[in-house]
């Protein structure tokens, strides 16, 4: 059976790293604060702000909480964004998405208006491009904490053949970038992939990031292999899954994530610790 890598576990130490930091601020007379800017009120995404609310005030780090209408104009939404980049006492930034219909078509714009200094979520173009090229700067949440996970976890990323499915610039092409930063020899597929289940066979370390329940099966599964399950998929009011079926790949996998319990602690520890490092930059 293999080794389940709960959430709890790894969050808990990313944490203790984001609190010590942000004591070591507070000392300096800096007090690191949060603004989540939420659009109209979709459930999940109201389950997902408080989370982060919560952990907030576990690190003592400040937390606005703005929540705008769903009729909401692009041009207010921006005009909220601009207030924030200049409150020089405000040094992380987050949208929380998905947006309302009448939004989604411009997010790419809203989400480029945030300061890339206080672009937390490190979805900001200038972001994605100093990852690329292996430049400091703020990492996507989900994809950074799977990282850290396999790094306290023990689980060896050099010379290994990692394996994403999906390629969503939220987790699959940051996580792809991640691994080749730490020395993984890197595969990325997609619904288009040919022979998919035949290369994810050979992932020592395989990422599921499709969002479909179950998609991957057990004998898409190298035995032995670390398998991260980034998947939240609700089949029943009051029941997730994951990308994987968990039951069967765990009887395969030397190590697997669970849903839930498993990356979700993560994205929001990290972007705990995202909202350190940006204050730390800021006001260096």
């Amino acid at each position: 059976m293999a080794r389940i890598l709960y959430g709890k576990e790894f969050a808990a130490r990313i944490k203790a790293s984001a609190e010590h930091g942000a004591l070591l601020l507070r000392e300096r007379g800096i007090h690191p604060r949060l603004a989540v800017i939420i659009v109209g009120n979709d459930p999940a995404s109201e389950v997902y702000v408080r989370n982060k609310q919560k952990t907030c005030a576990e690190l003592d780090i400040l937390s606005d909480h703005i929540a705008l209408p769903a009729e909401t104009t692009r041009e207010d939404l921006l005009a909220r964004i601009d207030a924030l980049n200049a409150d020089a006492s405000v040094h992380g930034i987050l949208v929380q998405l998905p947006l309302p219909a009448a939004l989604a078509a411009h997010e790419d714009e809203i989400l480029s208006r945030i300061d890339p200094r206080k672009d937390v979520d490190g979805f900001h173009p200038m972001n994605v491009g100093h990852l690329s090229i292996g430049a400091p700067g703020l990492r996507p949440c989900t994809p950074a904490g799977c990282i850290r996970m396999l790094e306290y976890a023990g689980i060896p990323i050099e010379g290994k053949h990692a394996v994403i499915i999906g390629r969503s610039n939220i987790v699959g092409k940051p996580m792809g970038m991640l691994l080749l930063e730490r020395h993984a020899t890197v595969t990325l597929c997609h619904s288009r992939t040919e022979n998919l289940a035949e290369i994810a066979r050979e992932a020592d370390i395989l990422v599921a990031a499709v969002g479909q329940p179950h998609f991957v099966t057990a004998d898409m599964v190298k035995p032995g292999a670390t398998v991260i399950d980034v998947g939240i998929n609700r089949i029943a009011p009051k029941k997730l899954v994951g990308d994987v079926d968990f039951e069967a790949v765990e009887k395969v996998a030397g190590a697997i994530t669970p849903v839930p319990g498993g990356v979700g602690l993560l994205t929001v520890a990290m972007l705990m610790e995202n909202v350190v490092q940006a204050a730390a930059a800021q006001t260096a």
